[in-house]
């Protein structure tokens, strides 16, 4: 099969759903489909005229024997062409829906309700990377028949070490955009001064330079500035190392479509401390994780002060994640899922 996936440039992001995309743009290439990734330039969700011109001559110049699969992100760009991006056959690949970001405007957020309310009826199908998106699809009176859910794979990986001694070592993953809650993490770790922690924050840096710039600001005015680093995107071994090293996974996420650094954590027997913001609820079993409710860091820092004061309780919990993690599904078997997803779709 010809494959065209659509995604706001760059495609090397760091990012869950930009990690999403390229594994399984490379087992869709190992099982012998030729896949086009087309960057758009352009401001995104809220797609702007250079994202819109982008979108159209994607459109325009697409090979007709080419099937375009639109990653949600990018999917703004064509609310203007809905006529031919159904002529198209296009299929959706929807993380979560796109007004669920935070930082957007009222005006900003309707905007995107009536795109999406207008092309995703169109689309020839609907791949969701989570039962919790694609029920919020089902929710938004779309055909479930039309909706695949295909959630990510994990790799194998060595059971973390932790810090052994000393401060409990926290990693966040996620870019540093309102939709992650790093400024909640921060609020609730600066009510734990009294014990000794270390929180490194994975991300990219440049996406909302006013909300990262404000998040060092917030770990300066709390007094933990020392004890926090921002780290930016960093190499996959470099990551690898922090994993290995960590005692504790932390996200105070507003929303996710799936959660795919939670999962990381259970693979590596990392207990987890989250706010359920999501899909991360159904992913995070009860005996390896503290699962408080959406923007409650007031009751994220209760949750983790027992965390980060019990270390034998950590390892308790760290039993059960990594026996979650052995259960969670591979990127072999996901591709798989995917390329049948997209098989039904042409049939």
């Amino acid at each position: 099969m010809r494959l065209g996936l659509v995604v706001p440039a760059p495609f090397a992001a760091v990012s869950g759903g930009y990690g999403y995309d390229r594994r399984i743009v490379a087992g869709l290439i190992a099982r012998g489909h030729a896949v086009r990734v087309i960057e758009l330039p352009g401001r995104f969700p809220v797609a702007d005229a250079t994202a819109e011109a982008a979108a159209w001559q994607t459109l325009a110049e697409r090979p007709e024997d080419e099937r375009l699969i639109i990653d949600g992100l990018a999917l703004p760009a064509f609310a203007r062409f809905a006529e031919a991006v159904a002529t198209a056959g296009a299929i959706g690949l929807i993380h979560h829906p796109t007004p669920l970001e935070k930082g957007l405007s009222e005006a900003e957020a309707e905007l995107l309700r009536d795109r999406e309310a207008a092309l995703l009826p169109l689309l020839r199908a609907l791949i969701a990377t989570s039962r919790a998106t694609a029920a919020q699809l089902a929710a938004m009176g779309l055909d479930p028949v039309r909706i695949a859910v295909v959630e990510p794979g994990t790799d194998s990986a060595p059971r973390a070490e932790g810090s052994r001694a000393g401060a409990c070592a926290i990693l966040s993953v996620g870019a540093a955009v309102p939709r992650k809650g790093h400024d909640l993490l921060l609020r609730a770790l600066g009510r734990l001064a009294d014990l000794d922690w270390r929180l490194t924050i994975v991300g990219a840096l440049d996406r909302d330079r006013a909300y990262a710039a404000a998040l060092a600001a917030l770990a300066e005015e709390l007094g933990i500035a020392a004890r926090v680093t921002f780290a930016g995107e960093v190499s996959e071994a470099a990551l690898e190392t922090l994993w290995h090293g960590t005692d504790l996974f932390a996200l105070a996420t507003w929303h996710e479509g799936y959660g795919m650094a939670v999962a990381e954590a259970l693979k590596r027997g990392i207990p987890v401390a989250l706010t359920a913001g999501g899909a991360v609820a159904d992913l995070a079993p009860p005996e390896a994780s503290v699962l408080v409710p959406t923007g409650e860091w007031t009751a994220l820092s209760r949750a983790m002060r027992r965390l980060i004061f019990d270390g034998e309780l950590r390892r308790r919990m760290a039993d059960h994640a990594f026996e979650a993690g052995r259960k969670l599904p591979s990127w072999e078997a996901q591709a798989d899922a995917f390329a049948a997803a997209l098989a039904r779709a042409a049939s």
